[in-house]
């Protein structure tokens, strides 16, 4: 699942279904495998125990506006919840806006540190996992070819990495012309990129390489955020990841955190996906306002640091 610009026709998915632990990761699952792509979530969970559902979605394949389509989702959406679901609704979104609560500067600083520092790698802010990214080596050389610049990467493995080398590369504008990918049974991966700048030339100025070196081991190295801010007397957890220059973020984001909400026992009460500009970038950030009541509550603070953890390796693959 990814946010994307939206080419397509927008539909409104409307859920009504009793509360579970889980119910928004089976719904995004379903949706995921209908290549139903959703830009927005909002839930609202009642003092009685239900659950409104909205989900802004696009459909992949553009048959979403036929009667069949709609049935064969809200009947795939039915047989997964079980006797959870009340109803399914599925209507054109004529007034949809991109809009987005603001986030408190509490929350802001925490989220986007590492860009306030400059760039530069908070170590106390990593899991042992994330530590060893600080091992990520990126060597840029001109010698073995007349026509391209050969960037070799020697870094940990990890879900998503290529996608993300890739994208950097992309926004840097930055094309790749031949490739080769290598992993090991130690869980390392080396990548050898030749490559050339848009105007077909080799990348020869040193200070762009070392522009291009940084950004390709901080995105490697955070390639997301992954924080638990107050918002008021609850516990909001926040996950952001740059958009691309083209419009699209992150593919599975929410499915991911919801996977990883889910196997932790913790009930979401209101999530939202939005998009915000920091420093220059355009981020997506997922706001899930987290339920206090299971065994890990987000008041405690050792109890967010597991649920950081867990989400942060959920989507790392780990």
């Amino acid at each position: 699942m990814a946010n994307r610009p939206m080419t397509s026709q927008m539909y409104l998915l409307k859920l009504f279904s009793v509360d579970r632990k889980g119910l928004l990761h089976d719904v995004t699952k379903v949706l995921c495998e209908l290549e139903l792509t959703i830009h927005r979530v909002k839930v609202s969970t009642t003092p009685d125990g239900r659950v409104v559902d909205l989900f802004f979605i696009t459909d992949a394949v553009e048959l979403l506006h036929t009667k069949a389509r709609q049935d064969d989702t809200c009947g795939r959406l039915s047989a997964v919840l079980g006797e959870s679901v009340n109803s399914c609704e599925i209507e054109l979104a004529e007034s949809f806006q991109q809009g987005f609560s603001s986030l408190p500067p509490a929350a802001l600083e925490e989220l986007f540190r590492l860009e306030m520092s400059g760039g530069e790698v908070c170590s106390q802010t990593l899991s042992p996992e994330m530590k060893r990214l600080k091992k990520a080596d990126v060597n840029i050389d001109n010698s073995l070819s007349h026509s391209h610049t050969l960037i070799q990467i020697h870094c940990v493995d990890q879900k998503g990495l290529l996608y993300d080398i890739l994208r950097t590369l992309k926004d840097c504008s930055i094309q790749v012309a031949y490739g080769r990918f290598l992993s090991d049974k130690r869980g390392s991966r080396e990548v050898d990129l030749f490559v050339q700048q848009s105007d077909g030339k080799k990348v020869i100025d040193p200070d762009k390489q070392d522009i291009l070196s940084s950004r390709l081991k901080l995105e490697m190295l955070h390639p997301l955020r992954v924080v638990i801010a107050n918002r008021g007397p609850d516990a909001e957890l926040l996950v952001a990841n740059p958009v691309e220059l083209c419009g699209k973020g992150r593919p599975r984001v929410f499915h991911d955190v919801t996977l990883a909400l889910k196997l932790l026992g913790i009930c979401i009460f209101s999530a939202e996906i939005g998009r915000h500009t920091a420093f220059g970038r355009q981020w997506e950030v997922y706001r899930f306002l987290l339920d206090d009541s299971g065994e890990l509550p987000p008041a405690n603070s050792q109890a967010r640091s597991q649920i950081v953890d867990r989400v942060r390796r959920t989507m790392m693959g780990w």
